[in-house]
């Protein structure tokens, strides 16, 4: 049996392309032979940090991105519809907040990312689908409740989140983002015999998957492997 090798996955769940290649990377955990580290990060601080500029702020890819976007919810089925107002969610109330609850879920969890992958799910669900804020105590309170923590942990973790602790964990992460190379999320780092090589999108898992000498099986791999049962 050889060693699993490690992917880490940069995300913030004001990325919809993020949610994308969260899902499918959180279905290869057990189809591949990877240890998959979830690394939530700021991606405001990797736009400044990098000089890079949002791609909603030109207008043909804005409107581009909600073809591409409605197209790809169907390929990847994630339940992914954007906010009635993208603009107010994803620049003018951001996802720093979002972030540093997910960081204060990871500090605190022990044996693995089970409950930061769940409550990922719920912040993404909240404002990529079910068109809600991210950004308010009851709003992420709300999110925790349904991936199933209970109320003292969830105060508990209200009270980190807003730590100069977790603050500077955040910071930290985003900036192993940035040295890493990053410009924008989702970026998947896979090392691979000593070497560390980056990914930048939802759309690079085939080419992910030649480096990692695995089999690309398409965004639902159990579909797949259900259809050739059938053959």
């Amino acid at each position: 049996m050889t060693s699993k090798k490690v992917i880490e996955l940069f995300y913030d769940v004001v990325s919809p392309y993020s949610w994308l290649a969260f899902e499918v990377m959180c279905r290869y955990r057990t189809v591949w032979n990877i240890d998959l580290k979830l690394r939530p990060a700021f991606l405001g601080g990797v736009m400044q940090g990098s000089g890079n500029k949002p791609p909603g702020l030109v207008p043909n890819k804005f409107l581009w991105m909600n073809h591409d976007l409605a197209r790809l919810a169907v390929y990847f089925n994630v339940p992914l519809r954007p906010p009635s107002d993208p603009a107010e969610a994803m620049f003018r109330k951001g996802s720093l907040n979002a972030m540093r609850f997910i960081k204060a879920v990871q500090e605190k969890e022990t044996g693995g990312d089970q409950q930061v992958e769940k409550v990922s799910r719920e912040l993404w669900r909240r404002i990529w689908s079910e068109d809600k804020d991210i950004t308010e105590p009851a709003s992420l309170a709300e999110a925790a409740q349904k991936a199933g923590l209970g109320r003292s942990e969830i105060e508990e973790l209200q009270k980190l989140c807003t730590t100069p602790e977790i603050k500077d964990k955040l910071k930290s992460s985003t900036q192993d983002a940035l040295e890493y190379g990053a410009f924008g999320f989702p970026m998947m780092v896979c090392h691979i015999n000593g070497k560390a090589k980056m990914f930048f999108g939802s759309d690079r898992f085939e080419v992910m998957a030649h480096c990692l000498g695995e089999k690309w099986l398409g965004p639902q791999p159990a579909h797949h492997e259900r259809s050739s049962a059938k053959l």
